[in-house]
């Protein structure tokens, strides 16, 4: 067997648990503060729904962002590959060579993706591409008062992400694209 051959490949998921999550906000503002999102688009955002009847109503919330999927429709529609899957799964952009096509967002089904009113590209959740390189958690996860974020290798079993996917109930949206998504939600309400 090669050297090669037994290089393990990374391959980063994200677990958002929804049974921990209060619906704050924080990780969008990090990510906002982090990427220097402008104002009118978010890459994270926190979307609720109150589910119930009175007396026993809850607010359910749902934290919504590129689902860094294996089979990426994103990737394969962009013409310039602007939008690209790196080798540790991320799903990724390069603002240089995106024309402002709209062709991502057209593919997409997760409605992740936008385009930056300042410099007319294509933009979304990137993991925080910047930080894993450098060993850093994206800025959602340190953040998260409540813990409600993980991330780490789906391939390693010891990672508390191949854990939680491995060893508890958890969704992905829309699983009927059949896109593969690397984010994975813990106690998501159906609604």
């Amino acid at each position: 067997m090669s050297d090669e051959s037994k290089v393990k490949i990374m391959k980063w998921a994200k677990v958002i648990d929804h049974t921990k999550c209060i619906g704050c906000h924080a990780c969008s503002t990090a990510c906002k503060s982090e990427n220097q999102v402008p104002l009118s688009v978010n890459r994270t955002y926190v979307k609720y729904v109150d589910v119930g009847t009175f007396p026993h109503v809850r607010r359910a919330f749902q934290v919504t962002r590129c689902n860094q999927c294996e089979d990426a429709p994103c990737t394969a529609a962009c013409p310039t590959a602007a939008m690209h899957t790196r080798p540790d799964g991320i799903v990724d952009f390069d603002k240089s060579i995106c024309i402002g096509c709209k062709a991502c967002i057209a593919a997409c089904p997760y409605d992740a993706i936008f385009i930056n009113p300042e410099d007319h590209s294509a933009e979304k959740c990137n993991f925080c591409a910047h930080r894993i390189d450098i060993g850093l958690e994206p800025a959602c996860v340190v953040v998260c008062p409540t813990e409600a974020i993980f991330i780490g290798d789906l391939h390693d079993p010891a990672s508390k992400v191949s854990q939680i996917v491995g060893r508890t109930p958890v969704s992905v949206r829309r699983p009927e694209k059949e896109t593969r998504p690397k984010l994975f939600y813990r106690g998501a309400h159906q609604a």
